[in-house]
């Protein structure tokens, strides 16, 4: 990624710092007050309306949002942006239903894990935690990567200073404070991130006044808004399969069901959330169908900030450095405290450790925050991971969640039928440059194979892998 360097090196660097010193001052004063094992898992369980809403959008809607959607845009169109929007937001949706039952199954639990291993045995259990934090830590390293890249481009700043001093931050107040700090800084993070990002849309729509429309797009690439532009059907679907189901895994939520105060306020949490994140995911991947449709050059990762940073505007340029600074921290502290719930409260039903378990999940975490920061501050595209953790999600997320809602799935048959999707979804699964799979091309010829499954790949793979395992119950049942 090339840079434009609107800011200097140093200036982002303070930036930076100050904000990171910030928010580590405010997550380790307010946690202050709060002690226990309890309190660092799920908040003591009391968590109420705003601060819940709060933190679940903050979450939800990291520094990939100015990358992600507005990238898919541009090869993906119309329905790439729509997939992108419901996909991160209908989890929330949905757990308004699941969260509510697992409260009242199983009062006491503080991970989907460990409800998982109480339901049905250790061998899913085991499946399922790899899972969880395999999915985790490419969700952090995303993150780091992503915000790094961001900085670079725009002042030049070298990747691994970005990535070490987020990282390091968020570690301090989140080992400190648990899940207490991580919701009090969200809430911090969410003002300032919504303002900002308030700022941001203003300025892009009057700066693009006469582009940002839907006439604009019809007119220079109407290909991404046609219902015959195979992609706006298949990308769609396939983000949002993919986004939907990683996110029902995802550790964060869950902490924050059960730390809601009781089930009114989980319930008016969650579908706030979800009248949140739908525009600011939409509008961010719409910026993407205008800036393809004014450069049809543009690199997709650099859509929206094409848009907005065209006059290379120093003050701008500060705003989306605090914006992605919190978007990222936000996301962070709660992937790092998801994580260390799971070895605190999971993995010890795995391993015989003499020894107190907070502090191996602490030290567990610093562990993979350093692969993190060694991968981030590379600069590999992690993309292609990100698609491989989020097919193991499709393949587990039918089974899972349907069997708390009958009884005719043992823990037997959803390890079979997990692993027949998972299968299934790899023979499939692209290759790295999306020519090819295991299948398609190296198993069997492409001309042996349908032409939509062979120009299809990625979206193949994820429906098998998502659909496939409700055959096996059948067969099975």
């Amino acid at each position: 990624m090339s840079s434009i360097s609107v800011l200097s090196q140093s200036s982002a660097i303070l930036l930076i710092l100050v904000l990171s010193i910030i928010f580590v001052a405010v997550g380790i004063y307010y946690s202050k007050k709060y002690k226990g094992l309890n309190n660092y898992l799920v908040a003591n369980r009391d968590v109420g309306t705003f601060s819940l809403t709060a933190s679940l959008v903050s979450s939800a809607l990291g520094a990939w949002i100015l990358f992600g959607p507005a990238s898919a845009a541009t090869w993906g169109g119309i329905g790439a942006v729509i997939g992108y929007s419901l996909g991160t937001a209908f989890p929330l949706f949905i757990l308004i239903f699941l969260g509510e039952r697992f409260r009242k199954l199983f009062p006491k639990a503080k991970t989907l894990i460990e409800v998982i291993r109480i339901k049905f045995g250790k061998k899913l259990f085991k499946l399922i935690l790899f899972l969880s934090i395999f999915y985790m830590l490419i969700f952090l390293i995303a993150e780091v990567t992503a915000v790094s890249l961001l900085i670079n481009y725009i002042s030049g700043t070298s990747l691994w200073i970005t990535a070490s001093i987020v990282i390091l931050s968020s570690l301090i107040y989140t080992l400190y404070g648990g899940l207490r700090a991580s919701i009090f800084t969200d809430n911090i993070q969410f003002i300032v991130f919504i303002i900002l990002l308030l700022i941001s849309f203003s300025y892009l729509i009057s700066f693009n006044s006469e582009q940002f429309n839907i006439d604009f797009i019809k007119l220079n690439k109407p290909a991404l808004l046609s219902s015959d532009y195979m992609p706006n059907f298949t990308a769609g679907l396939t983000f949002f399969i993919a986004v939907a189901a990683t996110n029902l895994f995802h550790q964060g939520n869950w902490q924050r069901v059960y730390a809601a105060k009781n089930n009114v306020v989980l319930k008016k949490s969650l579908f706030f959330s979800f009248l949140i994140i739908i525009p600011v995911v939409f509008f961010m991947g719409f910026s993407g169908l205008i800036a393809v449709s004014a450069n049809q050059n543009i690199i997709p990762d650099l859509a929206f900030f094409s848009l907005l940073l065209k006059e290379e505007a120093i003050m701008m340029s500060v705003i989306i450095l605090i914006l992605a600074i919190s978007l990222t921290v936000s996301s962070i502290d709660t992937l790092i405290n998801a994580i260390s719930s799971l070895i605190v409260v999971d993995v010890n039903k795995i391993i015989n450790f003499n020894g107190d378990y907070l502090k191996l999940s602490k030290q567990i975490i610093i562990f993979l925050s350093l692969v993190a920061f060694l991968v981030s501050s590379m600069g590999f595209s992690i993309l292609y991971l990100f698609l491989l953790a989020d097919l193991f999600c499709c393949a587990a997320v039918l089974s899972i969640f349907y069997s708390f809602y009958t009884k005719s799935l043992n823990e037997k048959n959803i390890l079979i039928s997990i692993i027949i999707g998972l299968i299934g979804g790899l023979l499939l699964f692209p290759s790295p440059d999306f020519s090819k799979s295991l299948l398609v091309g190296i198993i069997l010829p492409k001309e042996f194979v349908p032409a939509f499954v062979s120009q299809s790949l990625l979206f193949s793979s994820f429906i098998v892998a998502t659909f496939l395992p409700i055959s096996v119950w059948k067969l099975r049942g």
